[in-house]
This record gives C-alpha cells, sequence and structure tokens, in this order.
C-alpha cells in the first residue's frame, strides 16, 4: 500500500507541477493590458490548489483494476495538458495575441483535463472524509460530486474573467494598428474564404532550424514589398551560411546581395520566390489549401481583430513557399517532413501574421541525426500603404 500511496502522490506532484507552469505562463506572459490582466492570472491558480489537495490526500485502491484505472485517471489528465501547454505557451509567445479561450476547439482539452484532475483529488478527499472501509459506491459518488464542484468553480471563475478581459479589451477604441483595421464591429472573413497578400506591406522573417536540440542557425529577414517589387535585407547565421544576404526588385531590374560583395545585377524572374508573404500566400496558403482549415476564434493582435486558423502542410509545398531554407542546407530534402501552419486574417480580408513549423528526418538538412525542426514567423504589416522602393546603389 505504501507504494501505491507513493505512485499516486508522483502522479499529483506532476500534475500540480503543470498546473504550476500554465499559471506562471498565465501570470508572466499573459499581459494584453486589460483591466483584469492580474485576476486572470490569479484565477489560473485555482488548479494547482485542486492538485494539491491530491498531493496532501493521494487516492488510493485495493483493488488491481481499480487502482490501474485511478493511474490512468492521473495520466490521461497530464497527457492532456502537456500539448495544451506547449499551445499556450506558443500562442502567448507568437507576438501580440490576447485570447486565451479562442475557441471551444482550444478549450475543450483545459476542461478535460481540469475534471481528471478534480476526479482524482476528489477520490483522495472521499477517501479521507468516509475512511477507506466504506462502501466503493458510496465513495465514487463522493468523488463524483467533488469534482463536479472543483470543476465548475474553477473553470467558470477563470472563463468569466478571463472572457470579461477580452471583450473589455474588445470595446476600447484602438486609434490604429500596423497589422489592420481596428474597427472591432467588422468581422474577419473565414479562414476558407476570399483572403489575400497585401497589395504594399512592411516584411519580416524569422526562420531557425535544429535537430535533436542543436541547432543550425536561425536567419533574420526585414524589409519592404510592394505587389512584386521588393527590398530585403536578411541576417543569415546558420551551419552552412553566414553574413549578410540582400534582394531588391524594381520593375524588371533585379539585384542581388551576398556576404562580403556589394550589390549586383540579376535576372528579375529569379526574384519571383522571394515576395515572403505574398509567395506563403501563393503556395501554401492558397485557396485549395485553406479548403480545410481549423478554426481557432478572433483574437488581437496589436489591437486589431484577427481570425485564428490552421492548416496542415507537408515538406515539398513548405520548402517551396520559403526558399529561405535552402540557407541551411543547399538542396533541403524534407518531402516527407510535416507540419503546420497558423495564420492570422485581419477585417481588411488579408493575412498579416503566420507561424509554424515543420519536423522530420534530420537527413533532409543534409546532417546528422534523428528528428529535425524548422520554426518560421512571417509578419506583413502597415499593409496597403504607399511605399518607395529605391533600388540599391551599385
Amino acid at each position: 500500500m505504501r507504494v501505491r500511496i507513493f505512485e499516486s502522490r508522483l502522479i499529483a506532484a506532476v500534475l500540480t507541477a503543470l498546473w504550476t507552469l500554465t499559471a506562471g505562463l498565465v501570470l508572466l506572459v499573459y499581459q494584453p493590458g486589460g483591466p483584469v490582466d492580474q485576476l486572470v492570472g490569479l484565477a489560473s491558480l485555482v488548479p494547482i490548489v485542486i492538485s494539491v489537495c491530491a498531493l496532501r490526500w493521494p487516492p488510493t485502491a485495493r483493488g488491481i483494476r481499480a487502482f490501474a484505472g485511478m493511474v490512468w485517471l492521473g495520466l490521461g489528465s497530464t497527457l492532456l495538458l502537456i500539448p495544451s501547454i506547449a499551445g499556450i505557451l506558443s500562442q502567448l509567445l507568437a507576438g501580440g495575441r490576447q485570447t486565451l479561450l479562442p475557441s471551444s476547439e482550444s478549450a475543450y482539452p483545459w476542461v478535460l483535463a481540469l475534471a481528471g484532475t478534480s476526479l482524482y483529488a476528489g477520490l483522495g478527499l472521499a477517501e479521507r472524509t468516509l475512511g477507506p472501509r466504506s462502501p466503493r459506491a458510496v465513495r465514487l459518488r463522493r468523488a463524483a460530486l467533488i469534482a463536479v464542484l472543483f470543476t465548475a468553480f474553477s473553470g467558470s471563475f477563470f472563463t468569466s474573467v478571463a472572457i470579461a478581459n477580452e471583450v473589455a479589451l474588445r470595446d476600447r477604441p484602438s486609434v490604429a494598428s500596423p497589422f489592420g483595421p481596428t474597427r472591432p464591429n467588422r468581422q474577419p472573413p473565414a479562414c476558407n474564404g476570399a483572403v489575400r497578400a497585401g497589395h504594399t506591406a512592411r516584411i519580416s522573417l524569422s526562420l531557425s532550424a535544429d535537430v535533436d536540440g542543436r541547432s543550425l542557425g536561425s536567419v533574420e529577414l526585414s524589409g519592404i514589398r510592394s505587389e512584386g517589387d521588393l527590398r530585403w535585407m536578411a541576417e543569415v547565421a546558420t551551419s552552412r551560411n553566414f553574413g549578410q544576404f540582400g534582394a531588391a526588385r524594381v520593375g524588371d531590374a533585379a539585384w542581388v546581395k551576398r556576404p562580403g560583395a556589394p550589390w549586383e545585377r540579376a535576372d528579375a524572374a529569379s526574384l519571383d520566390d522571394r515576395t515572403v508573404d505574398r509567395r506563403l500566400m501563393e503556395v501554401a496558403l492558397s485557396a485549395g489549401n485553406r479548403a480545410v482549415a481549423e478554426e481557432h476564434g478572433l483574437e488581437f493582435v496589436e489591437g486589431a481583430p484577427a481570425r485564428h486558423c490552421r492548416v496542415a502542410v507537408d515538406g515539398r509545398t513548405f520548402a517551396a513557399a520559403v526558399p529561405e531554407l535552402a540557407w541551411f542546407a543547399p538542396v533541403p530534402d524534407v518531402h516527407r517532413w510535416r507540419g503546420q501552419l497558423d495564420f492570422w486574417v485581419f477585417a481588411d480580408s488579408e493575412i498579416g501574421q503566420v507561424s509554424g513549423a515543420l519536423n522530420g528526418e534530420a537527413a533532409g538538412l543534409g546532417t546528422n541525426g534523428i528528428q529535425g525542426t524548422v520554426r518560421l514567423t512571417i509578419t506583413a504589416s502597415d499593409r496597403d500603404q504607399v511605399v518607395v522602393i529605391e533600388p540599391p546603389a551599385t
């Protein structure tokens, strides 16, 4: 019995650690500027109290099958929490995102994890209050009642303050946003609707890669685009390339820059795939690819309402949409890689932000290892503004 108590406490300790990590993320990272930001953070502490109850009074069971079911209950809650925490971490760090409960698709894993944690704690509290020799049916009814009360209180408290905070942000007037219109009464189009890249945009791209956690470097690109004309500079620091690269195109004239060399003339057609956000839109976020896009609700990105969407992407499509991947491998062989792209559609029917990840066998990047991962973030801000692209001095 002592071994079972130890195992039950170990599961409760893991649950407590995961809920604490979640609360820490909300308290420290969730800062959209709403009137009750701190109250949202405090509401996220309630599940910690529930899991601490399970740690203090761990559930036990004398039967083998009953104990196995109890263990699977705790493990199931843990398995729900781990990917959910990864999702909220990427959500909070993606830049400007404010909505913690954008849709039922995003919320239901948290509800299930909270209910599982509450039932796990309820089993221990029922045994504590009724005694280990009380009838099993009575203990189960008491545990279920405790779980319902814990889940209802914690879930409703957090949901109410989070939604109240987001409603206050929605109603707060915003003068301007670099990502799009700020009028909250104008809804962004559907994920599979008529969306486009901006005619002009201030573009940025961040690309990084690693193999089994070992970094292969990063790319930081920034510039401007006007339809097919463009000018950008990229700071490249990868295991195969190092230095400052650049590209510019004005009409039928084009130039490229390589590390340690001045700008030189190039064929204008060679930059057709270097329009960054426009290229990604044409290849990876075409109407066909967005036909089955997941919708993750409405959010605010730096004051501009946006619809958060997600599509699956394969390696061939990703490599064609992001030719900058060649800075990590001359000929990346990622046809067996798989990943996803999150994109945000704003009220002007334009995509202003994309973030995603792709992973697969490390050999695809021409290096030794087991699994390679590529992460991407693209922004297109100040869209449809008047821009003038000057040719570089040669």
